[in-house]
């Protein structure tokens, strides 16, 4: 009963670095094995199987993308309030809180898969897919869609672990789920030679195990993942999906991202274009993760401590947070300028034209980064504290409105430099818009936000 209750009360006792330390480390590491994983996968099944076969998987990856935005949606959702209950002492609404959003996440996704399935031919081919992709595409898809659920729930119950202070498992869990998916995708297709619902299969099992180590958390004293009788609660549940919508609407965003960049290059640079974008994209994939795990470390510990009004530790995690992903922005900026050519070279031989392109691209694009991360940390922050509002106008302005309008315009004056220049510019305009927001509220005694937050 006595490490029970010491783990209970860590955040309480420990400092606010040691534990955005304890907390950043494991998220980072974990989102980064996930981001080296899809570049891994994507480049064993295009080697492998063609390319035919790799725009099949293209095709069909929007339904991997909804269940990502699902998990992620119901599972910082309910974490986040479960972390509002743990910092109150209110271990049984916190269990409850748990119960609710994995049994949601587990019915949702096991409803949408049958449904999809059932309708899975003009689901296919609506997404883009032609007579030459239909089988790669339609193959991949059953799969998913029948077994989905089984990574909307590791992916779901990984943010719950590390909100019951076990942020090293979740790390785990990435690893082992990053890890055995190129493991088990190399056998199946360079020694076993199947195709590509083997590598959905692969996906599916390599999420399994990820699971099965999240399980063990289960086995801990210190454990308040507790799973409870439940009734049917209208405000709970809408409580849950309002806190999440700003994270599925991230996951939603990185999609209106790529098209719009690909439509646009496409116009303006032709095949050329969206080869030096692909190239762009990869890396950009692996620095959103990178980011994506930093707000991923500060969610549990702003949840916890605005549940227990604990509003001093939690001004400290945000300044820290804020400094440390303006530093991240400041190293990666440096970096890429000064590396930019032998990053591209990475990806391979290509002609001159698209090595041109992608790296003056990455130069001027990488500008974003310093307004990227702390954009990332203040989403994550005003989602933990219920601001809901602030967090979505964040995620819809920097992803969709702003990006899209200055997409729509400023190419037409300056040509592609306007492409590249409109991520830099919508995620400097949003932090503008943040601190205005700040700066307004800043002397309000109900708002949570104070001149030490940033």
């Amino acid at each position: 009963m006595m490490k029970e209750q010491q783990t209970l009360h860590l955040l309480d006792t420990q400092s606010v670095g040691q534990a955005f330390l304890r907390y950043l480390i494991p998220s980072m590491l974990g989102m980064l094995l996930v981001a080296v994983n899809i570049v891994v996968d994507g480049v064993m099944v295009g080697n492998k199987l063609g390319s035919t076969a790799l725009a099949g998987l293209g095709i069909a990856s929007p339904v991997y993308s909804l269940f990502v935005a699902m998990s992620l949606w119901i599972g910082i959702g309910g974490a986040t309030v479960y972390s509002h209950a743990l910092g109150a002492k209110d271990r049984l609404r916190a269990q409850t809180v748990f119960t609710y959003s994995v049994t949601i996440i587990f019915v949702a996704t096991l409803v949408i898969g049958i449904t999809a399935f059932i309708f899975r031919d003009p689901l296919i081919y609506g997404l883009g897919a032609n007579a030459e992709t239909y089988p790669y595409a339609s193959a991949y898809m059953k799969v998913m869609l029948m077994f989905g659920f089984v990574f909307t729930v590791e992916n779901a119950l990984s943010v719950f672990v590390r909100n019951d202070g076990n942020p090293n498992l979740s790390m785990v869990a990435h690893i082992t789920f990053a890890l055995s998916n190129i493991v088990i995708n190399y056998i199946i297709l360079y020694v076993l030679e199947l195709g590509v619902a083997s590598v959905a299969f692969g996906t599916i099992l390599a999420a399994f195990l990820g699971l099965l180590v999240l399980l063990t958390h289960f086995l801990k004293k210190a454990n308040q993942l507790k799973l409870r009788r439940i009734k049917w609660d209208k405000t709970l549940l809408i409580t849950v999906i309002v806190i999440g919508f700003p994270s599925f609407l991230a996951e939603v965003g990185l999609s209106v991202f790529t098209i719009s960049h690909n439509l646009s290059l496409e116009r303006i640079a032709g095949t050329d274009g969206v080869a030096a974008f692909s190239i762009m994209n990869y890396i950009h994939s692996i620095i959103l993760l990178t980011f994506l795990g930093m707000g991923s470390a500060i969610q549990p510990l702003i949840s916890y401590y605005h549940g227990g009004k604990q509003d001093e530790r939690k001004r400290r995690t945000i300044r820290i947070a804020v400094q440390t992903a303006l530093g991240a922005g400041v190293a990666l900026l440096l970096i890429v300028q000064m590396a930019a050519v032998p990053i591209v070279g990475i990806f391979g031989s290509f002609s001159d034209g698209v090595t041109d392109l992608a790296v003056s691209g990455l130069r001027i694009f990488v500008m974003a980064y310093l307004f990227m991360g702390i954009n990332f940390v203040m989403m994550t922050y005003f989602q933990s504290i219920g601001s809901v509002r602030m967090a979505t106008w964040i995620t819809a302005a920097r992803e969709m409105i702003l990006m899209l309008a200055i997409i729509l315009i400023l190419p037409k004056l300056i040509g592609i430099t306007g492409v590249w220049l409109a991520v830099p510019l919508s995620e400097c305009m949003v932090l503008i818009t943040i601190v205005i927001y700040y700066k307004r509220h800043a002397q309000s005694e109900k708002n949570p936000l104070r001149k030490a937050d940033i």
